[in-house]
């Protein structure tokens, strides 16, 4: 039973979170939470030493912050919904599970974990930025807005790293205790991706939109995600590092994307990562099969 719930855990959590929404849509605040443990399980298994930026990098964290914004003027004048939904699957950060996948492909792990803190840095800086502007709040100006979400973003992408790091260096014991524990986090993920399905589903439910916006909000965020793996695998051929960098840019954080689009953007924004959790396993799922079958 354990095994059948780990290899299924992506579409039981989202059935689960889906059909009792209701339930799960009372644990929402703690999702930042389980975001910043997950994302300071996962640092704590790296040192800084072992994190090298690489010319690639930055290429990739272009694409993210520049694509992004790019997209959103691209889409917003035929429907702004659309807009926000493509975009938040672009802007946001990759996802703590990628390094696993790229190790199972044959990629660096390292270069994947060295992105993964670079994209937080960046998210941190540019989603304060540019959300504002993208859907104003009622009642606050950009300035107001700017520092209330830096005062969330940057204490739950930033600080777990930090922490990690001071951990390792100041209380070793402590560190250790993490490490021993850092396959929590996959029971974190899975808790999470419930609760963040609940709050696709309750917007969908409760700030219906024409279904026909829905349909292109998921595939625009299957284009996208197909575009991203393609481009950061692209890149990454010219560094010799093609895995790594198409998992660093194809395979996205979606709970905190599916939680920035309902705390900051148009709740039904959600669709969009929410979609792409789907597609991007499509894909990671195809690539394994072919690894095995190549090894085999």
């Amino acid at each position: 039973m354990l095994k059948f719930l780990k290899d299924w855990t992506l579409p039981v959590a989202m059935l689960v979170g889906a059909l009792g929404y209701q339930v799960f849509m009372l644990f929402s605040f703690i999702t930042p939470f389980l975001i910043f443990t997950m994302l300071l399980l996962t640092f704590s298994k790296v040192s800084p030493s072992e994190l090298k930026l690489k010319p690639l990098h930055f290429w990739l964290l272009a694409i993210q912050i520049v694509g992004a914004l790019a997209v959103y003027l691209l889409l917003y004048r035929s429907n702004k919904l659309v807009a926000e939904g493509v975009m938040v699957c672009i802007i946001c950060p990759t996802a703590t599970a990628a390094a696993v996948i790229t190790s199972k492909l044959g990629g660096s792990a390292a270069s994947v974990t060295t992105y993964t803190l670079l994209a937080n840095i960046g998210v941190a800086i540019a989603v304060p930025l540019s959300f504002p502007l993208i859907e104003p709040q009622q009642e606050t100006t950009f300035y107001e807005s700017f520092f209330l979400i830096l005062s969330k973003v940057v204490p739950l992408l930033i600080c777990p790293f930090l922490l990690a790091w001071l951990l390792q260096k100041v209380v070793p014991k402590a560190h250790s205790f993490l490490l021993r524990y850092h396959e929590l986090a996959f029971y974190l993920w899975s808790f999470s991706l419930a609760i963040v399905t609940a709050q696709t589903v309750h917007s969908l439910i409760y700030n219906p939109a024409d279904g026909w916006t829905e349909l292109m909000i998921a595939l625009g965020a299957l284009v996208v995600c197909c575009l991203q793996f393609f481009l950061g695998k692209t890149i990454g051929s010219v560094y010799s590092d093609r895995i790594s960098g198409g998992q660093s840019l194809g395979q996205k954080n979606t709970i905190l994307a599916i939680w920035m689009a309902h705390t900051y953007l148009n709740p039904l924004a959600s669709v969009g990562p929410g979609s792409y959790v789907l597609w991007q396993n499509i894909i990671n799922s195809w690539q394994l099969w072919k690894k095995r079958r190549q090894s085999n």
